[in-house]
């Protein structure tokens, strides 16, 4: 009995022999026999079961195979496989070459260590002989520094970032050799105490190089050790519990025998080896991720950060404490975006799981500020991931709402990927209301009703009561996560009273019905908010198919109930229109199949005439046409009946009130009708005996009446007179048809005239609503019947051309509208019809004319071009792209018309200057003249300037001779108007053009008017300036010139320190706090694109430029945070 004691205490005591925590089909590059194989190997005996007893009988071992031995690779025998080359090929060797180094190193252990070590050099590109007999005395800064001198030589081949086809997987390879080294490593040679600690001094040492290979290379190696030392030490920890639970349950049987010794000594062991794998975790922390995480590489800053976020995940024991978490909350300054997401990512990874948050309480605290700008990252998928990370704080209800407060912003937001995120973290926080303690309660949206959920967003839509825009962009934001907005049935009861859960007030159903819209258009596939991408989405056909059915679903569920609704809220101006838009959105087929048509009976039709406002009217004209030419059968004419009798009682409505007014009653009825009118003629052709004729009597008849009526009643008769235009067949006209356009058209040229006239008399600054009108139908009119366009044709007769009087008059009322203020203009950007009559409008009405050739550019042209930076933005892009459309035009002379247009904009200055005393106004005049110039010399870029340098030399001379004339009253057109396009001009021209100034005033005496003639020697010492520093072209690069990127040189040859001089560690690199203690030193300062060597700075020069850059450094932020505050 004894002796069978000893034996089986002979058979267990033998080394830990740990195994990965990874199943063998998930083992990287190696096959399934291979890794069986291993576990083989490795198994020891079933002791390490997940058992809480010990068997009874020891089972009998396995024989070992030998290493190396009984391999399925085709090609593979005993001869060594070269690491290298294994690294560079495609892997499939991988694992066959370590299993054979292994069996060198336990040979030789010297020779196979410098086989890898060189393996090491060849692979940051280096090829370094290192002699194994005396590698243990070789100094490891010695290699290292004659490695540093071959890159500094160019004796390096970067494999690392190579673009060669053969090296595509040179990463990934490095990557898992060095893992299946640990792996094969993890039964002896991993915790010798020898191999990886030599290896890891060579690591480190490369790591803190100036070649910015070798630092790639050695932060992946070493990055991917400490994650596999992470493997071996979980599998030595599961373990090492299983060891000790079967230790209590001896102890408990009070078993002092020699199993309880024997796992003793078990459980010590596995002790001491995590111990080992912790302490080279802790070596590659401190020597390379600690300065490597501040590279000036993004990619290697990226590749700490990622791989830190993946430690403290997979091995929290060591790795989830303040001392580590600070990198990630620091590197959420950094510079480059890459980098700042993929902390952001590490920090979501980590706040998944529960049981990390209480240990995070502290990192929260320091950081949750900068977590919360990352949301207005300059970087869309920053702001993304770091929204996402959001959800998770608010998730364990780490954020306050008034934390919360500037993210609502983000909802209206520009990137639809930002507002997509902001709406799902509304959804998770506002409606579905997720939190940890309770996910599992309210994981699915089934759990509460749509009712609560709808309650829920109408809260939020009282925000914006006002304003249908902002609502819209709430709605499109959270309509992909929130169910209860595609529930049709149970929006349209509750709008219909018929849900006793929600009590809707005013405010909440208005909000409901355009929830409702939104849906519906969101749900077939229509955008809901303004885009600045207007190309038509393309659809697959399961696309297509699933829009359909939504468009299929949502008619079925509110066919029988829409009716209802309509009549409900028929008469409530806010909520009609949308209301009535939803038919657009149906499939009107089913109310042919299920013989709804009666449903359609009246409601569009009584909708148009209880409201006169435009949204309402355009909603119901566009419902009735939609369903008189897309739906079917009885449908079909049943609307185009309806349609037709919309008309008819149109026209009878508006010839009562025009009667009544020519009586004196009251106007509200005709401009009423007026406007249904005008909506109606904006789709299509109203005819009916006598309509013009109606409409020009009660014109000429209306005395002291309001603008708006007059205004309405011109654009009737434009529409009227437009379509019957259109009606005309130009092959075979007929001419009674003809003579009754061309009497239409001459009456109504006559109106305009009158009005053009008698507004142009009228006093005052502010808008003209019946001016700005004229203006617009006047331009539209020119241009229905340009000469041009019916010359050598059968309506010849029709063509039009304007007098230059009448041009003038045009475009002075024109002028007069543009400089409406821009208070007046803010004022009425809520009015109706104002994207009618606005400053825009008006511009493109006269551009029109210029770009179309319907009127002379002689006068016109220079007018428009001399506004072009006087109006706003928009304005300015309207005239910049009427310039374009101009330069198309080969035959066009523009640039006599930019001096043209600098000489209007300059003589509106000389007309303030005398009789203005406000010197603001003055100046600003001024300032406009040198923009416009500014702008226009802009447009003579590149190749232009040769191309057109006779047409800028003739600006400049005819400029000068302008500014000459009654001089000295007009000599600040020089500085104003010509410096600008001398500028474009070559040295030789420069000179010339001095010489011509300077004889101009050869007899002539400046002392007598001082002031006067200073402009003239402003623009003299320009030219004067500009000849001596030989800047014929400013702005211009000298193609010959090649311009080095980066920083200025450094001096070589710098005196050089130790790579391993120790630094003194501190209490700060202990703690956390929420900015890096080294925030951006050597590496994080140096251009981007540097050299692949440059030389060592020293210690001083960092913490002089540390010092330098922090007293230099402010707390700013915009509303864009751009990463990194250095």
């Amino acid at each position: 009995m004894e002796e069978s004691l000893e034996e089986e205490i002979k058979a267990k005591d033998e080394p830990i022999r740990p195994q990965p925590s990874r199943p063998i089909a998930a083992l990287p590059l190696r096959s399934a026999r291979n890794a069986r194989e291993q576990q083989d190997q490795g198994s020891g005996d079933d002791s390490f079961d997940d058992d809480d007893t010990v068997p009874d009988e020891e089972p009998t071992p396995r024989p070992k195979r030998r290493r190396g031995a009984g391999y399925g690779v085709a090609g593979v025998g005993r001869e060594d496989l070269n690491l290298m080359e294994v690294v560079k090929s495609d892997g499939k060797l991988i694992h066959v070459a370590v299993k054979q180094w292994v069996e060198r190193y336990e040979k030789n252990a010297i020779s196979a260590m410098g086989e890898l070590l060189m393996m090491l050099f060849e692979a940051c590109g280096a090829k370094y002989e290192l002699d194994a007999d005396s590698l243990d005395e070789t100094d490891v800064d010695d290699v290292v520094l004659a490695l540093v001198e071959l890159a500094r030589n160019g004796e390096v081949e970067d494999l690392y970032n190579s673009k060669l086809k053969e090296l595509r997987n040179f990463k990934e390879n490095l990557s898992s050799f060095w893992d299946n080294l640990v792996l094969e490593c993890q039964n002896g040679p991993l915790y010798d105490k020898i191999l990886f600690e030599k290896c890891i001094d060579y690591i480190i040492a490369l790591s803190c190089t100036p070649p910015r290979v070798y630092r790639q290379v050695a932060s992946l190696v070493g990055l991917q050790l400490v994650t596999s030392f992470i493997a071996i030490a979980k599998t030595l920890g599961t373990q090492r519990e299983t060891t000790q639970r079967q230790l209590n349950a001896e102890k408990k049987k009070r078993n002092d025998g020699p199993r309880v010794e024997l796992l003793n000594k078990r459980l010590s062991a596995a002790h001491e080896n995590i111990n080992v794998l912790e302490e080279m975790m802790r070596k590659i922390f401190t020597g390379l991720f600690m300065h490597r995480y501040r590279d000036v590489d993004p990619s290697v800053r990226m590749s700490c950060i990622k791989a830190l976020g993946v430690w403290i995940v997979s091995y929290p024991s060591l790795f989830l404490q303040d001392l580590y978490l600070k990198y990630l909350g620091w590197t959420l300054n950094d510079k480059s975006a890459v980098v700042r997401k993929t902390s952001v990512l590490a920090l979501q990874n980590l706040y998944e799981i529960d049981d990390n948050v209480p240990s995070l309480s502290l990192f929260t605290e320091r950081f949750c500020n900068r977590m919360i700008e990352l949301a207005d990252d300059i970087d869309v998928s920053v702001a993304v991931s770091a929204i996402g990370l959001l959800k998770q704080l608010l998730r364990h209800q780490l954020l306050t709402d008034d934390e919360l407060g500037p993210l609502y912003d983000l909802l209206i937001d520009e990137p639809p990927l930002i507002r997509r995120a902001i709406g799902e973290l509304v959804y998770d926080h506002l409606i579905a209301q997720k939190v940890s303690g309770a996910q599992s309660a309210s994981r699915g949206e089934d759990d509460e009703s749509s009712e609560v959920h709808l309650g829920r967003m109408l809260q939020i839509l009282r925000e914006f009561p006002t304003d249908p825009i902002l609502s819209a962009y709430v709605i499109d934001d959270v309509w992909d996560d929130m169910k209860a907005m595609k529930d049709w049935k149970c929006i349209v009861s509750i709008l219909l009273d018929e849900n006793p859960m929600i009590d809707l007030n005013d405010v909440d159903a208005t909000n409901l019905v355009r929830l409702l819209y939104a849906s519906a258009k969101k749900a077939v596939g229509e955008k809901i908010v303004p885009t600045t991408d207007n190309r038509k989405p393309y659809s697959n056909k399961a696309q297509k198919e699933a829009l359909e059915n939504n468009r299929r679903e949502l008619t079925s569920a509110i066919m029988k109930s829409y009716p209802h609704l309509l009549q409900k809220y028929i008469a409530d101006k806010a909520k009609v229109s949308p209301l009535v838009e939803i038919v657009v959105l149906l499939k009107l087929e089913l109310y042919t199949l299920k013989r709804q048509e009666q449903n359609h009976s009246r409601a569009y039709f009584d909708a148009f005439f209880k409201h006169g406002e435009k949204d309402a009217l355009r909603s119901c004209i566009k419902a009735i046409t939609f369903c008189s030419s897309e739906s079917q059968a009885d449908l079909q004419d049943f609307a185009q009946n309806k349609l037709k009798e919309l008309e008819n009682e149109l026209v009878t409505k508006l010839k009562i009130a025009m009667k009544e007014v020519a009586i004196g009653a009251d106007e509200y009825s005709l401009l009423v009708n007026l406007k249904r009118l005008y909506e109606v003629q904006l789709t299509k052709y109203v005819a009916s005996d006598g309509l013009f004729e109606d409409l020009t009597n009660t014109l000429s008849g209306l005395g002291d009446t309001g603008d708006e009526v007059m205004a309405f009643l011109l654009l009737n008769m434009y529409l009227q007179v437009a379509w019957c235009l259109d009606s005309i067949d130009g092959e075979n006209p007929n001419d009674a048809s003809v003579l009754a356009v061309l009497s239409k058209r001459n009456t109504l040229f006559q109106h305009l005239e009158r009005f053009l006239n008698s507004l142009s008399d009228v006093k005052g600054k502010g808008r003209n609503l019946l001016a700005s009108r004229v203006c617009v139908i006047l331009a539209e009119m020119w241009c229905l019947f340009k000469r041009s366009k019916y010359v050598s044709t059968k309506l010849e007769n029709l063509g039009h051309s304007p007098n230059y009087a009448t041009l003038q008059k045009f475009w002075k009322l024109c002028e007069r509208q543009l400089n409406v203020s821009d208070e007046t203009e803010d004022e009425d950007a809520n009015e109706e019809y104002i994207e009618e009559t606005n400053r825009d409008t008006i511009v493109i009405a006269a551009a029109k004319l210029v770009a179309g050739g319907t009127v002379s550019k002689d006068y016109l042209g220079p007018e428009i071009i001399s506004h072009f930076v006087m109006h706003g933005p928009s304005v300015t892009e309207i005239i910049k792209h009427l310039i374009t459309v101009l330069k198309k035009n080969v035959n066009d002379d523009l640039y006599p018309m930019f001096l043209e247009a600098l000489k209007r904009a300059y003589q509106r200055h000389l007309v303030n200057f005398p009789s203005n005393d406000d010197e603001s106004s003055t100046s600003k005049s001024l300032a406009d003249c040198r923009e416009l110039a500014v702008r226009l010399s802009g447009t003579f870029i590149g190749a232009a300037r040769n191309k057109h340098r006779v047409q800028i030399l003739k600006i400049v001379k005819d400029g000068i001779s302008f500014a000459y004339i009654d001089a000295p009253k007009q000599l600040s057109f020089l500085e104003a108007a010509i410096l600008p396009f001398v500028s474009k001009l070559a040295t030789t021209d420069i000179v010339d053009i001095l010489k011509d100034v300077e004889k101009r005033i050869e007899n002539v005496n400046t002392d007598i008017d001082p002031s006067g003639w200073r402009p003239y020697y402003i623009f003299v010492d320009h030219l004067r300036e500009k000849c001596a520093k030989n800047e014929g072209l400013q702005d211009e690069k000298d193609p010959n010139k090649v311009k080095r990127r980066g920083r200025p040189r450094k001096v070589k040859n710098l005196p050089g320190k130790k790579l391993f001089d120790e630094q003194p560690s501190s209490e700060e690199e202990d703690s956390i706090s929420a900015s890096d203690p080294e925030d951006e030193d050597e590496e994080g300062v140096e251009e981007q694109e540097q050299p692949l060597i440059h030389t060592l700075r020293s210690s001083a020069s960092k913490l002089q430029s540390m010092k330098v850059h922090r007293e230099a450094k402010g707390p700013s932020r915009t509303s864009r945070t751009t990463g990194s505050n250095s």
